[in-house]
């Protein structure tokens, strides 16, 4: 009697417990930011990101600048409206001079998990354009965020767009002996190649 009682207990909790629960709704990746509902996951259902995942490089202006792609399966967004998961690129990178002196390393530096500073994430992309439309949250202080556009060529070969929207900041605001450089080339249509 007692295992039966402890049986229908069981049963009852997990109705009770997949009847409260909301399933997680999967959409489209590029789902328009007025359809996605909250708590839904946009799923790169297409495999999109993965041919931009890896390691590429370009030489501008006498710099090197290598970019480190990765994908990130299931980043919570959360925006004023609403809170959701999405599948990105994330773009880690390091810039140094042709002699080797490193300008920026982002690959290697602690990056807090709720810092935009720093980071480049993929918000959307294009796939009848090869593109993937990324944010990059600047440098120290936020200094140069912006857009950037990657443009696949090829299955070796990357087109870069990076789009500043504001180099400037309030002097109160950023330590005066803060490095306020920002070290991504500034160019449309640098190619980068896979190493």
């Amino acid at each position: 009697m007692k295992t039966i009682f402890l049986r229908v207990i069981i049963v009852l909790e997990l109705i009770i417990n997949l009847t409260a629960c909301k399933a997680q709704q999967i959409q489209p990746l590029n789902t328009n930011l007025k359809d996605i509902t909250s708590n839904s996951y946009l799923k790169d259902l297409n495999n999109e990101l993965d041919s931009y995942v890896g390691n590429f490089s370009a030489n501008f202006d006498g710099k090197i600048i290598n970019l480190f792609i990765t994908k990130e399966v299931k980043k919570k967004i959360d925006l004023q409206t609403k809170s959701y998961y999405q599948d990105v690129l994330c773009i880690k990178f390091i810039v140094k001079k042709t002699s080797g002196q490193v300008l920026q390393d982002t690959k290697n530096m602690s990056i807090p998990i709720n810092q935009d500073t720093h980071t480049i994430y993929s918000f959307g992309t294009s796939p009848s354009q090869n593109l993937v439309l990324l944010y990059y949250g600047g440098t120290n202080c936020g200094i140069g965020w912006g857009k950037i556009l990657l443009k696949k060529i090829n299955s070796t070969q990357l087109s870069w767009i990076y789009k500043p929207n504001d180099s400037l900041i309030d002097s109160a605001t950023c330590p005066p002996s803060t490095d306020k450089t920002v070290y991504l080339p500034e160019i449309k249509d640098l190619v980068f190649t896979k190493l």
